[in-house]
């Protein structure tokens, strides 16, 4: 094996892509501050059992684990943010009231999500503790939109659905676990067939309205067809109102309803919502509600929240152009050239010392002007 060779699906970000994805990032933690998030940075690595607690179970093929040769524990390396930001708020924080949270690092999956995928992600999101009306989750699918606005994407589209309408007719059964996991993985693949097979675990009614759920995705129109298909029921009339609630404050953006939608059925306990754009074959951002997510360290609080992946995001975007720089002088001790060279950089401009010895190679600094001497001092003119 070459020394150079990455392992499959692991890469390196080289400039200029590198220096924008860093400029997205902290644009777009900026945007959060500016909406009153605060944020926390979690360590890489934690005791598995912690990683993989409550909403983090469905991560455990997907992470990293090592030996902790200090304890001789298992530990797992992050293969996402969101459950150790929830043990911050619920363990370290113990907040009374509401508390907004946000982040940005690197987690790392075994596996790629998919083809051409990689298992190297700059996570970054934002998540609202201690609020259980919909308010909060209008509230992070407005931050989760504008974080998408911030990159210069156009034409936007809103995926919405609600977990809790398959959680309220699973409620109307008495099936195990496992019995649940199997008509879950039918509802999941949208196929009426494999539905069927567990017609005997299932009562008529309930039965009825999975098949009818199976077929409520569309336009907004779905939620008044899943009003006459679906049964009378408190948990499902609400999961409506949410709905309807935040297609009301979604502004701009083309919408779609998918009921069947089960993304995150085992983490999300409530609306859950995706942006997509043009150009974009996956989500560009997904989040949605999930209670009870710090129970398991002490508090059992109510959550929504969204993330997305800065990697993905920047690669589906046109290639990155180096900044031109200027063609500074040798380093000197001349005040009035330092102190330009100084104005300069606080402007934003690149300014590279010209150092000797490398005339053949000059056209590789991407340098477009140069910083001369003339009788009135020192001016840039180009190249």
């Amino acid at each position: 094996m070459q020394n150079w060779l990455l392992p499959e699906f692991i890469e390196d970000i080289l400039p200029p892509e590198a220096a924008r994805i860093e400029g997205l990032r902290r644009q777009i933690l900026e945007l959060f501050t500016s909406w009153g998030y605060q944020q926390v940075t979690p360590p890489m690595v934690e005791y598995l059992h912690s990683l993989l607690t409550g909403a983090g179970h469905d991560l455990d093929l997907k992470t990293f684990k090592v030996v902790d040769q200090l304890t001789g524990q298992l530990m797992g390396i992050r293969a996402d943010l969101s459950p150790q930001v929830a043990r911050i708020d619920a363990h370290l924080l113990n907040a009374l009231g509401v508390t907004r949270l946000c982040y940005a690092g690197t987690v790392l999956h075994t596996l790629p999500d998919g083809l051409m995928q990689a298992r190297e992600f700059l996570q970054t999101g934002a998540e609202l503790y201690g609020h259980s009306g919909i308010e909060a989750d209008c509230e992070i699918q407005g931050l989760m939109l504008d974080s998408i606005r911030a990159t210069g994407l156009t034409g936007l589209h809103l995926d919405l659905g609600h977990v809790g309408i398959f959680h309220a007719l699973m409620n109307q059964t008495e099936l195990e676990d496992e019995g649940q996991s199997c008509v879950f993985d039918a509802m999941r693949s949208k196929d009426p067939d494999a539905l069927k097979v567990h017609a005997n675990l299932l009562s008529s009614k309930v039965m009825d309205s999975l098949m009818a759920l199976q077929t409520l995705y569309g336009g907004i129109d779905v939620i008044d067809q899943a009003k006459r298909l679906l049964p009378k029921n408190a948990i499902i009339e609400r999961a409506f109102r949410d709905l309807e609630m935040l297609i009301q404050h979604a502004g701009n953006v083309s919408i779609g309803i998918d009921l069947a939608d089960l993304h995150g059925y085992h983490y999300h306990s409530g609306v859950v919502f995706a942006v997509y754009a043009p150009g974009f074959s996956q989500p560009l951002a997904r989040g949605g509600r999930y209670d009870r997510v710090g129970e398991i360290f002490g508090r059992a609080r109510p959550a929504t929240g969204f993330s997305m992946n800065l990697r993905a995001l920047v690669r589906g975007l046109p290639p990155a152009r180096e900044q031109s720089g200027i063609l500074a002088p040798l380093i000197s001790s001349d005040p009035v050239l330092c102190a330009l060279i100084r104005e300069l950089r606080t402007k934003g401009e690149v300014v590279i010392y010209d150092l000797p010895g490398h005339e053949e190679t000059k056209d590789e600094l991407a340098c477009n002007r140069i910083i001369k001497r003339s009788e009135r001092g020192y001016k840039v003119v180009p190249i």
